[in-house]
């Protein structure tokens, strides 16, 4: 395994990382907790260090299975990284979309962070992580009900309280970032990014580098997609909310599964799967310093991990790049 330090902090985080937000069931169509520990469990045994979770997926869901996994495994040799700021009980702060539990159901969420909230969040976390510190603690989404000021004085005193070691953010814009470093320094920005999502290489990454601020890149897979395994015909379970996302239409799938069959036999002759292919592609890219990737199973988790054993000189990177340049999606 590859270990990168995020940004400036003291924080040092496997290039691979577990993402366990399909751990949680919510908004994939449910998931198996024993399969879920086991998946959790065989990452580390393959050298990944950082599990990336929050409140938010399966309603405490996801906490509480990476608990239980981290039970026997000593403290220090794991990184913990998990959220704040989503929350599926009650009506403060700024709506944001409806959604059912993982019982089916209807939940509303919001995105609140005020500062007792935050407070809140952070001991609830730390009690379903059965852990008594968080290494990496991340606002999950903007909330414009709060300044940011206030939400990052909250993060600044867990800090200092020794509650979390390093702070980050998700889905914040360069403006965002730089309000919330007047209060505190951040380590990272959790951000959607994959071969056929880059987005954010306009403005977010050119200043993370310039500022050395880690980028952590989530669904560099596109939720499967870039697994080849979807077809344009696939039936998404009821919950999963890939159905209905325009990635996920049958015109894009076969599109994007076309480009997939130009950069096969590339994997195929370093003995490696697509998917594996892709996050090395991902965690090649200039500013990211790290790949989320799901499993839900210990299949799964092992082959994640082993996307860092491929090694992609410049040409095949520019092999990649030119094929990628001349994907359109509708």
């Amino acid at each position: 395994m590859e270990y990168r330090q995020l940004g400036e902090s003291d924080l040092k985080v496997s290039a691979i990382t577990f993402g366990a937000w399909a751990i949680g069931g919510w908004m994939w169509g449910g998931a198996e907790r024993r399969d879920a520990i086991t998946a959790i469990r065989a990452s580390i045994d393959q050298g990944v260090t950082s599990i990336d979770t929050a409140p938010i997926y399966g309603q405490g869901t996801s906490e509480d299975i990476l608990g239980e996994a981290l039970q026997g495994i000593s403290r220090d040799k794991v990184q913990v990284l998990t959220k704040f700021g989503m929350s599926w009980e009650g009506n403060k702060g700024q709506f944001f979309f409806k959604s059912k539990d993982n019982d089916g159901k209807d939940i509303d969420i919001y995105k609140w962070s005020g500062k007792e909230a935050v407070i809140k969040e952070c001991e609830a976390s730390l009690k379903r992580l059965r852990t008594d510190y968080i290494d990496l603690y991340q606002i999950h989404w903007p909330d414009d009900t709060t300044p940011i000021e206030e939400t990052f004085e909250a993060v600044l005193r867990l800090k200092e309280q020794g509650k979390i070691r390093e702070a980050g953010v998700c889905n914040y814009t360069v403006e965002q970032m730089k309000r919330a470093e007047s209060v505190l320094p951040l380590a990272s920005n959790q951000m959607p990014f994959s071969m056929v999502e880059r987005t954010i290489e306009q403005e977010l990454v050119p200043y993370c580098i310039e500022k050395k601020r880690g980028i952590l890149a989530y669904s560099p897979l596109q939720r499967g997609l870039l697994t080849g395994k979807i077809k344009p015909d696939h039936q998404f379970n009821e919950g999963d909310s890939r159905a209905g996302n325009r990635f996920y239409t049958p015109d894009n799938i076969a599109r994007i599964n076309a480009f997939l069959s130009l950069i096969k036999p590339l994997a195929e002759s370093k003995n490696a799967s697509l998917s594996q292919l892709v996050l090395r592609w991902t965690i090649e890219r200039p500013g990211i310093t790290v790949a989320l990737a799901g499993a839900r199973n210990a299949d799964q988790a092992i082959q994640n991990a082993k996307a860092i054993d491929l090694k992609l000189a410049p040409e095949e990177i520019d092999f990649i790049n030119k094929h990628l340049n001349a994907l359109t999606l509708t």
